[in-house]
């Protein structure tokens, strides 16, 4: 599988590039490689995906700062996509956004090269908005992942209409402006000829029909406040800031419409004893000096349970213990797993007895507790540099 290319590069664009620069770029790559204007040329077609990709995600605030902060793989992991094309766009979401791109609902830029891409009778399909909210995970649930249950307050579609808005089948018109088809065309003359454009429909909002004896329970619109409870699969190795995205299981679209998306912004829940560094997880080992120089076996918290291990006699501060494949599994390889990292800390009390005292100072004059001055000491990122080397 070929790497995917980045967002700005495909754009020609810097990462500081305002909405009109991403504007500009994307109409220049879609007029290039528009599949009306380079029929059969299966390059064109891929560049033409690729740049609705980039725009799609660097147009949306949440994405791109996703897409800023981890790239590719900060995108990952988004549900309820399978089938579609790059980023999750089928080519109707890709004309869907010429509306904003080249004016009116999309029919304009088609238009300006012949109309012969019209979709689905040119009727306007209304879209939910999208529900975003925060799921907490322990610890142990993003290392094996884990379903959850939750209940969302959100629009769902009004089941007196059916979603339609109209109170019975025979209070439903036809539209007489656009006879149904949800569009008007205007015809301009220019210096290149006539220009032909489309613009959804003042009269019917591009719905193709007028209600004319509203729902009473949604007042037309077709959705009510209403609350689902829904399952999600949250897949081992996510981490705290992630977004994923739920397909279809936002707010339900107006009169019918398709409903939009639920995005998951995940928050980890602090660990009692451990704590995560990407996908390995730190237990500090707390030490007296006896321990340390006598050596002994101790168990260890870790994310599946507890597990023993040795420390040698004469332990030093600092000393890391690396336990393989006890940490967390890659978000997008679950078949490699990081480590937990014990890491020793001699503990020193800050009070002792005159009994105690007595004993320490007569083995302060040894000299197996003279301390060895070396330029040689490691420091804790030394130590972890040569764990994984």
């Amino acid at each position: 599988m070929s790497k995917k290319r980045d967002y700005y590069e495909i754009l020609g664009v810097s990462k500081s590039a305002t909405a009109d620069e991403l504007k500009k770029a994307y109409r220049k790559m879609a007029i290039k490689f528009h599949p009306d204007k380079n029929p059969g040329d299966k390059a064109s077609e891929e560049k033409f995906k690729e740049a609705a990709e980039a725009y799609e995600v660097l147009t949306d605030d949440d994405k791109r700062a996703r897409y800023d902060r981890y790239g590719h793989d900060g995108l990952a992991g988004a549900a309820g996509q399978q089938g579609r094309g790059p980023g999750g766009m089928s080519m109707d979401d890709i004309f869907s956004n010429f509306g904003d791109v080249f004016g009116g609902d999309g029919g304009g830029f088609e238009s300006f090269f012949g109309g012969g891409r019209g979709r689905g009778g040119g009727r306007r399909v209304f879209k939910g908005s999208n529900l975003r909210i925060k799921v907490k995970m322990k610890l142990d649930e993003m290392a094996k992942g884990a379903e959850k249950k939750i209940k969302v307050r959100k629009q769902v579609s009004c089941t007196s209409c059916s979603g339609s808005g109209a109170e019975g089948n025979s209070s439903k018109q036809t539209c007489p402006t656009c006879k149904g088809a949800g569009q008007v065309q205007r015809v301009s003359n220019t210096f290149l000829g006539q220009m032909y454009t489309t613009a959804t429909c003042p009269s019917c909002n591009g719905d193709g029909q007028l209600i004319t004896n509203k729902c009473k329970s949604c007042r037309g619109e077709g959705i009510v406040s209403g609350e689902e409870v829904i399952t999600l699969n949250i897949p081992a190795g996510v981490r705290e800031g992630i977004q994923m995205s739920v397909g279809g299981k936002g707010n339900a679209g107006p009169k019918g419409g398709i409903p939009g998306d639920l995005i998951l912004a995940i928050e980890e829940e602090p660990h009692p004893l451990l704590r995560r560094e990407g996908d390995n997880v730190i237990f500090d080992l707390k030490l007296n000096f006896a321990q340390a120089a006598l050596g002994l076996s101790v168990e260890v918290p870790t994310i599946e349970g507890r597990a023993k291990i040795t420390i040698p006699a004469g332990t030093q501060n600092g000393k890391i213990f690396k336990l393989k494949d006890k940490g967390i599994p890659d978000l997008n390889n679950t078949y490699r797993k990081g480590d937990e990292l014990v890491v020793v800390n001699v503990y020193v009390p800050e009070r002792l007895s005159s009994e105690e005292k007595e004993i320490l100072e007569k083995l302060s004059q040894s000299e197996n507790f003279k301390p060895k001055q070396t330029k040689d000491e490691k420091n804790f990122f030394d130590k972890v540099k040569e764990i994984f080397s």
